[in-house]
């Protein structure tokens, strides 16, 4: 065996020598030589015969249509509804559907939506937020005392942050709203075809992927950890356990209430949800739990249809979705970075690390303190994207070492007058979705015979009066998830995402600053090694730690710590398989061609299909 990986290694290196003169090794050498699978012992992956070295697969390329989502199953449904004729919504709706059956672990009609789609007709980008609203008859003095009286009949510490689980974070699930304000202005096929496979799947089961059998067991054991905040823990148990067990890789599940309540959906619309049978069962099971939801909470949510906003880097109009999402940070790292020539400092360099963590300590302050509901907190959104704001930020910047002073900006005095899928259709139309319960599962909360568990996205509120984001009555929380789209000369050009938490504008930044300062294609842009900054100050009220921790996956030169370090960071190596460094999905559009270009997450189970 070790002959046998010494030979690899040696095949390894033969073969970067022969590319020394392309831009794939270049990028093998900056990124560090693929880690031997620790798996098995003396025996890595094979060598591929075009592109980057270390790049899972090629990008997978179509004309007439596409979908990339983080189960095949789920981009082969969104794919059966674009050759029926539906539209790239159609089909993200269907995709997302089958999505919040299969990894419940990540998404599910009781969580929050945001899109971005391009219209082909009008030549626009349009955007929808569809997070919902804290109940109506909690105050901030109640949820204070309702978060102490949680912890202490659980027999916890106290804690001036909101429990992830129990009904205390639950807020109204928006994308069911999504869906059809989505589908009403864009969609073709009759909302019955577009559920239609979730359905199917759900009565006749399908069987459970690698990540979200691993996934499940690990919330799962989280659940059982906190189960003193859970109100409620039967329906849960009795809907996602078989023969009391989490389901194991390769398992076939069945969820028969979700096919029944997604078939109420189909035939009810929008309205069975928040306003009819589906809107009562929800108020009925949390006022039986002692929880604050209420019918009128669910019967007078809407969500709203917004503008996306963007910045130009380097030629590419980048657009994100204003606050209560994090888009925006994303934004501002970009605006931050174009002072900075990341191609002649290299990829994977100190100095390029150095240039994107200190963008995102910038642009996470701001985060902490200004991104909230608009309705509730005038935003500076001018301001936090205005390039004299970028100018003075990037000059708190020093390459030589890290900040340790960083703080919000005043982006007032720049003011002047946000689980991710993408699909395309035939005549043009693009869409970027992503959809979550928050973390992990969610709450674990299920309402009877329903069959969806309800997000936990309030624990993102900040208990601190006088904070942007802190809890009221009808507020929508602080919200992660960010659909994000790149236009280039009046063209769509990219329709993409990466999840996870306080990942995501860091994930957008490194794949654009991968594809238009590296050059690498849409697949090698989401599969090249990642690094994730942790400590920032949160927008729930948690103070920075300092100038944070950076953690590395194995991808990197190995030198890279050493060089961090010297520059005042504390840096981590992260074993591969335990990060939690996103989940990327994207499909590019060459208008010259008028070909899709499609990219699915390495790191996880997915796959992009196109026709």
């Amino acid at each position: 065996m070790k002959q046998l990986q010494q030979r690899l290694v040696v095949r390894s290196r033969r073969v970067a020598a022969i590319r020394t003169r392309t831009t794939a090794v270049v990028l093998l050498f900056a990124l560090g030589t693929f880690a031997i699978a620790s798996a098995h012992n003396g025996i890595g992956r094979g060598d591929r015969y075009a592109g980057a070295p270390w790049a899972s697969r090629s990008p997978v390329l179509a004309q007439h249509g596409m979908a990339a989502t983080e189960q095949p199953i789920a981009s082969l449904a969104a794919i059966e509804i674009l050759k029926k004729g539906g539209s790239a919504v159609d089909a993200a709706i269907a995709a997302n559907a089958v999505l919040g059956l299969m990894q419940p672990v990540l998404n599910g009609i009781g969580g929050d939506a945001f899109a971005i789609v391009y219209d082909p007709k009008t030549h626009k980008l349009y955007g929808y937020n569809g997070s919902g609203w804290s109940p109506k008859d909690r105050d901030l003095a109640k949820m204070r005392a309702e978060v102490a009286m949680a912890y202490t009949k659980a027999g916890l510490k106290p804690s001036d942050q909101i429990p992830l689980v129990g009904s205390l974070p639950v807020t109204v699930p928006g994308v069911v709203d999504a869906w059809f304000a989505l589908h009403k202005r864009f969609g073709k096929l009759p909302m019955s075809e577009d559920l239609a496979p979730a359905i199917y799947y759900a009565q006749h089961g399908f069987p459970v992927t690698e990540i979200v059998a691993k996934y499940w067991k690990g919330n799962w054991k989280a659940f059982q950890e906190k189960r003193g905040l859970i109100d409620e823990f039967a329906n849960a148990k009795k809907l996602y356990l078989i023969d009391g067990h989490t389901p194991y890789q390769g398992e076939v599940f069945h969820n028969p209430d979700l096919a029944h309540t997604l078939s109420m959906i189909a035939k009810g619309g929008r309205d069975v949800f928040y306003k009819g049978k589906i809107a009562h069962t929800m108020a009925d099971y949390f006022k039986r739990i002692g929880g604050d939801l209420r019918y009128s909470d669910f019967a007078d949510f809407h969500g709203e249809w917004v503008q996306p906003q963007s910045i130009n880097y380097r030629g590419y109009d980048v657009y994100e979705l204003p606050p209560n999402g994090q888009g925006f940070a994303a934004l501002e790292m970009l605006n931050t970075l174009k002072g900075f020539d990341l191609k002649k400092m290299g990829v994977g360099t100190a100095d390029t690390l150095t240039a994107e963590i200190e963008a995102k300590r910038l642009a996470f302050a701001d985060l902490a303190k200004y991104y909230a509901d608009p309705r509730f907190y005038n935003v500076p959104m001018k301001g936090l994207l205005s390039d004299r704001y970028a100018d003075a930020r990037r000059k708190l910047i020093n390459l030589n070492h890290a900040n340790p002073n960083i703080g919000p900006g005043a982006p007032r005095l720049y003011n002047g007058d946000t689980t991710d899928f993408e699909t395309a259709d035939k005549d043009g139309m693009m869409v970027s979705m992503i959809q979550s319960n928050y973390a992990g599962m969610g709450s674990g909360l299920v309402a009877d015979r329903l069959g969806f568990m309800f997000q936990d996205r309030g624990a993102l509120y900040s208990l601190h009066g006088g904070a942007a984001n802190v809890y009221a009555p009808r507020k929508r929380p602080f919200h992660t998830i960010i659909p994000g789209f790149v236009m280039k000369n009046g063209q769509p050009w990219l329709a993409f995402g990466v999840m996870g938490g306080s990942m995501q504008p860091q994930g957008h930044v490194q794949v654009l600053t991968n594809m238009i300062d590296f050059g690498m294609n849409v697949q090698e842009a989401g599969d090249a090694a990642r690094w994730r900054h942790v400590g920032s100050a949160t927008p729930t009220g948690l103070p920075a730690k300092g100038v944070g921790t950076v953690l590395l996956e194995s991808g990197f030169n190995k030198g890279i710590r050493a060089e961090l370090e010297k520059r005042g960071y504390k840096v981590e190596w992260v074993k591969p398989g335990t990060g939690s460094f996103g989940g990327y999905e994207a499909i590019k559009y060459d208008a010259k061609n008028h070909v899709y270009w499609g990219a699915s997450e390495m790191r996880k189970d997915g796959e992009v299909i196109g026709y």
